[in-house]
C-alpha cells in the first residue's frame, strides 16, 4: 500500500507523462513546489516498490504496476468530483481540493458502489474521462475551441484548465458543459473569438478559447 505522498507522486507523474515521457525530475519538483533533491529521494522509493523506472539524469517512467495505480487514483478523484457536483451541489470550481482528499480512501468496494450509484459516468464535471475499473478510458473526440472556424458549431464537453479562477470566469460567461456554441467571428489581430451561446453573443480571448474543448 502506498502513502498519500507516494500516491500523489504517481498521479503527477502520470499526468506529466501525457505531455512528455520520460518525466523530468525538475518538472515534478515544479508541480509539487518542492526541491529536486526531495523528488529524487521519492523516486528512489517508488523505484524500490517497482512503481517507476528511474534513471538519474534521464527521468522517470511509470511501470505497468505504477501506471495502473495512478489510473486508479485518477478514477477515484474524478468519481468523487461527479458525486460532489451531482449529489452535494458543489460547483465545478469547488471540487478539486475535496476530491484530492477523498481519492486516498482505500476501498475498492466503496468505489465500485460509488460508480454504480452515479450510473457509471464517463466524464467528470470538467469533461475529463473517467477510467473504468479495468483502467480503460472512453474514447472521447474533441477539438479545442480556438481551432474552430467561423460558422462552425459544437458543444462544450470539457476544459483543459482546471483552476478555480478560470472555471469561475467560464461560469460567469455562461460557457459551461453541455452549452452549444457557434463561432461568429475571429479577430485576426489577437485571435479573440466571438461566439453565439444561448442566442447571445459572447467574446473570449484566444487564451480562454484554447482551454475549452468542443465536440462536433
Amino acid at each position: 500500500m502506498q502513502s498519500y505522498t507516494e500516491e500523489n507522486y504517481l498521479k503527477i507523474i502520470y499526468h506529466l507523462s501525457e505531455i512528455s515521457n520520460p518525466v523530468q525530475t525538475n518538472a515534478i519538483a515544479e508541480r509539487i513546489q518542492t526541491k529536486a533533491a526531495s523528488v529524487t529521494d521519492m523516486l528512489k522509493k517508488l523505484s524500490e516498490k517497482e512503481l517507476v523506472d528511474y534513471v538519474k539524469y534521464q527521468g522517470v517512467t511509470l511501470t505497468e504496476k505504477g501506471r495502473l495505480t495512478a489510473i486508479n487514483i485518477v478514477r477515484k478523484h474524478r468519481l468523487w468530483e461527479v458525486f460532489l457536483v451531482e449529489k452535494l451541489s458543489f460547483k465545478w470550481d469547488e471540487v478539486h481540493e475535496v476530491a484530492e482528499e477523498l481519492e486516498h480512501i482505500n476501498s475498492a468496494l466503496l468505489i465500485e458502489r460509488l460508480d454504480a450509484f452515479l450510473d457509471f459516468p464517463k466524464v467528470d464535471p470538467h469533461g475529463d474521462p473517467i477510467p473504468d475499473k479495468n483502467g480503460n478510458f472512453a474514447d472521447l473526440a474533441f477539438i479545442k475551441l480556438n481551432k474552430l472556424k467561423v460558422g462552425e458549431k459544437g458543444t462544450i464537453t470539457g476544459v483543459s484548465e482546471h483552476s478555480s479562477p478560470f472555471l469561475k470566469h467560464l461560469e460567469k460567461l455562461g460557457l459551461t458543459l453541455g452549452k452549444k456554441i457557434e463561432i461568429v467571428a475571429i479577430t485576426d489581430f489577437d485571435g479573440s473569438v466571438e461566439l453565439l451561446v444561448d442566442n447571445n453573443k459572447q467574446s473570449i480571448s484566444r487564451e480562454v478559447a484554447k482551454h475549452i474543448l468542443i465536440s462536433k
